[in-house]
């Protein structure tokens, strides 16, 4: 496991940058972070995430990716209920909607992010891959990215 991937299994990082937005100061990750406030799919608790965007194909659109896979509890979470609030750059808590895209878009969206941003890539795709390459293996899938999920926020 990359030391990157063990970062991203470890509870205290991941939920560190959830404090900053929550005291509204997201505006400090620029527009790179964003943060995702869902429902738990089953307790119905208010649940947050911060997530990297991997694009911004629009002003009211910013896209991220399940790094941990489909069974991110986050990932599963906006599938069972896509009504979200998103806080990102100076906004905060604008009532969006998860749209998940469908594999070729989201492969699509993943290889723009690999020929725009190849210093972060170097690092996020060994983390996507050593779970999706045997995921998609698994599946019969010749392309891991495409078993990739990846989320579009659609802002309000």
């Amino acid at each position: 496991m990359s030391l990157a991937s063990r970062m991203l299994h470890t509870r205290w990082f991941v939920r560190a940058p959830i404090g900053l937005f929550r005291a509204g100061l997201g505006f400090l990750a620029g527009g790179r972070l964003l943060m995702v406030q869902h429902r738990g799919r089953s307790s119905g608790e208010r649940r947050y995430v911060v997530l990297e965007v991997v694009a911004r194909p629009a002003p009211d659109r910013a896209v991220v990716v399940a790094g941990l896979g489909p069974r991110s509890q986050w990932f599963r979470n906006v599938q069972a209920d896509p009504r979200v609030l998103v806080s990102i750059g100076t906004r905060r808590d604008v009532r969006s909607r998860a749209v998940v895209l469908d594999p070729d878009d989201g492969a699509a969206v993943l290889r723009a992010y690999t020929d725009a941003h190849p210093g972060p890539w170097a690092q996020l795709g060994p983390v996507l891959a050593e779970w999706a390459e045997p995921l998609a293996r698994e599946q019969g899938e010749a392309d891991w990215l495409r078993v990739v999920p990846v989320v579009e926020l659609r802002l309000g």
